[in-house]
């Protein structure tokens, strides 16, 4: 192999750039681990750090309901519960019960909404988090991580859809332990 000082630049050019994105990764992954410390306190984050699981305090129905209860209270409007255990039931399948609910707190969308260059992210809309019974008996809360998502896009989306993750993690928190 011929080796010219041309061919040793561009090595030490992407050397350069593989320790710089590295470096960036590094970062990323410890800001990643301190949001991670601060959720996990209440909460199970997946292994890509991408879905957040939180055990309640009461029961499925007790759940479902005292959520219900603090989103109306916290000005949030709920868009739509699905039943995915009745859902499954139609098809002839049992599961546990399972509801996904759909939130929206239009001081958050319309920020969005409103603009034409952010209504590309209206398919991250509404805000929703599943309710759901375990085989263990006890009932937890999932939902995406929109705050890590958010990070990742930045600018406005990333202010609109921090606010919107943490005043649902606040309504979350109400009923986890």
């Amino acid at each position: 192999m011929i080796v010219n000082s041309n061919n040793k630049t561009n090595i030490h050019y992407n050397l350069n750039i593989l320790n710089k994105n590295m470096y960036l990764k590094k970062i990323i992954f410890v800001i990643i681990l301190f949001l991670a410390g601060e959720i996990s306190s209440y909460a199970q984050i997946t292994s890509n750090g991408m879905f957040i699981e939180s055990k309640s305090r009461y029961n499925f129905t007790e759940t479902v309901g005292k959520l219900t209860d603090t989103i109306t209270v916290n000005g949030w409007k709920i868009s739509v519960i699905h039943d995915l255990q009745e859902s499954m039931k139609k098809s002839g399948v049992d599961v546990l019960p399972v509801k996904v609910f759909e939130l929206c707190n239009p001081k958050y969308s319309s920020r969005l909404l409103t603009k034409d260059d952010e209504r590309l992210y209206s398919s991250l809309m509404p805000c929703r988090f599943s309710v759901y019974e375990k085989s263990d008996g006890n009932t937890y809360i999932s939902r995406m991580n929109s705050g890590l998502l958010a990070g990742q896009i930045g600018g406005l989306v990333e202010e609109v859809m921090q606010g919107a993750t943490d005043e649902t993690e606040n309504i979350i928190k109400s009923v986890t332990e």
